[in-house]
C-alpha cells in the first residue's frame, strides 16, 4: 500500500540510535518482502553501533544504519517476476548478496563478491530490525516446521559455524580446540560433536565457561588453565589479537587452524611455524556455503542451539543492548535475540 510506513531500529551515529517509522518495503522485481519474527544481535551489530566496525573506515558502511543480518520471518510478497507459491512460507536469507555478474559470483563465490551488498551492514541492503525487510528472493532458505524463529534465527551464525567445524576435517579419535566459547564458539563446538571429535573450549570468563558445562562440554579451559594436550585443529573464533599466534604455537604438526573471529586490529603469526609445522590455515567470512546444511541439521535435531538464547526483547530495548546492558529476564546464554513485532 502506497505510503504505509513500518518501526525499524535506526543507528543515527556512533552510539546514536531510535526507533523510527521508515516507508514500509514494497516487492520489486526480484525482490521479496518478509515479515520478521526474530532477529539476533551479534558482535558486528556491536562495532557498527560503537563506530569502530572497519566497513565505517572504508566507506562501505555509513550512518544512517539499518542493522540486524541474523533473522528469519514470513514472506508476504514477491515481485512480479517470481513465483507467488514464495508468498506465506517461513525463510531465513542469506547475508551476501552478490553482484552476479564477476568472475567469483560465476564460480559460486558471491559471498566474497568485490561488489557485493551485505543485509543489514554495508550500505543499500537495510537490515532485519525492523518489522518488515525486502530481500531478493534467490537469497532465501525456506525453514522447514521444525525450526522455529529461534533456531531460524540461529541459522545464519549456525552456517558459519558448521563451516568452521568442517574445515577442520576431524573426526573421532582427534582432539580440537575452540578459541572463544561465545555464540560461534559454542556453535563450532556443537557441530565438532556431531563429527566425533573430542571437544576442549578455552575462554577468558568463568561464568561464560560454567554455561558451556552446562550445555555438555567438559573440557573448558581459561588460557592459564589449558592443559599441555595435543590438538590436531584448533578454531579461533575470538576477537581477542594474540589468540591466533597462539592457536599457531599449540596446534600440532600436520593439523589444521580455522579462522573465523575478528580482531579490532591486525593479528600477527609467524609464517615460518606455520610452513615448518606443515599446518594448513583457512579463514572463515560467511555462512552462505553452509545455510543449507545448517537448516538441515536444526530440523533435524542433530544439533540444538536454542539454550544459547538468553532472552528476546523489543524492539525499543535493541539500544540499550548495544550499548553492553543485559535484561533483567536474561538467562545465561551469550545470544540476545529481538522480536520486532513486540
Amino acid at each position: 500500500m502506497t505510503g504505509a510506513t513500518m518501526r525499524a531500529f535506526v543507528l543515527t551515529g556512533p552510539r546514536k540510535f531510535a526507533v523510527e517509522r521508515v516507508p514500509a518495503p514494497s516487492a520489486a522485481p526480484g525482490e521479496a518482502v518478509v515479515d520478521v519474527e526474530r532477529v539476533g544481535v551479534c558482535g558486528t551489530d556491536i562495532e557498527l553501533y560503537s563506530g569502530k566496525m572497519a566497513y565505517i573506515e572504508q566507506g562501505h558502511s555509513s550512518y544512517p544504519l539499518r542493522l540486524g543480518h541474523e533473522w528469519c520471518g514470513l514472506v508476504t510478497a514477491v515481485g512480479d517476476d517470481f513465483d507467488a507459491a514464495w508468498v506465506g512460507r517461513r525463510v531465513m536469507g542469506d547475508t551476501m548478496i552478490g553482484c552476479g555478474n564477476c568472475r567469483r559470483c560465476r564460480r559460486g563465490n558471491q559471498h566474497v563478491c568485490e561488489f557485493r551488498g551485505e543485509v543489514g551492514v554495508r550500505d543499500g541492503r537495510p537490515g532485519a530490525l525492523a518489522e518488515q525487510i525486502s530481500v531478493p528472493v534467490s537469497s532465501l532458505h525456506e525453514l522447514p516446521a521444525s525450526v522455529d524463529p529461534a533456531l531460524g534465527a540461529l541459522v545464519e551464525p549456525g552456517g558459519n559455524s558448521l563451516r568452521s567445524a568442517r574445515a577442520t576435517e576431524v573426526g573421532p579419535g582427534d582432539r580440537v580446540l575452540v578459541l572463544g566459547p561465545g555464540t560461534i564458539g559454542l556453535l563450532v563446538g556443537m557441530f565438532l560433536r556431531v563429527q566425533g571429535a573430542e571437544v576442549h573450549l578455552m575462554g577468558q570468563s568463568e561464568p561464560s565457561l560454567d554455561f558451556a558445562r552446562t550445555i555438555g562440554f567438559e573440557n573448558c579451559w581459561t588460557e592459564e588453565q589449558l592443559p599441555g594436550l595435543p590438538f590436531d585443529a584448533i578454531v579461533e573464533c575470538s576477537n581477542a589479537p594474540h589468540l591466533p599466534g597462539l592457536a599457531l604455537d599449540l596446534v600440532e604438526p600436520g593439523g589444521r587452524l580455522v579462522y573465523v573471529g575478528l580482531a579490532p586490529r591486525p593479528s600477527l603469526i609467524d609464517s615460518r611455524a606455520l610452513a615448518l609445522k606443515d599446518v594448513k590455515a583457512v579463514g572463515i567470512l560467511s555462512a552462505s556455503p553452509g545455510l543449507d546444511a545448517t537448516i538441515e541439521a536444526f530440523a533435524s535435531g542433530e544439533v540444538d542451539p536454542r539454550p544459547l538464547v538468553a532472552a528476546t526483547v523489543r524492539l525499543d530495548e535493541v539500544g540499550s543492548v548495544l550499548a553492553g546492558d543485559r535484561p533483567l529476564h536474561a538467562g545465561p546464554g551469550p545470544k540476545l535475540h529481538v522480536d520486532p513485532r513486540l
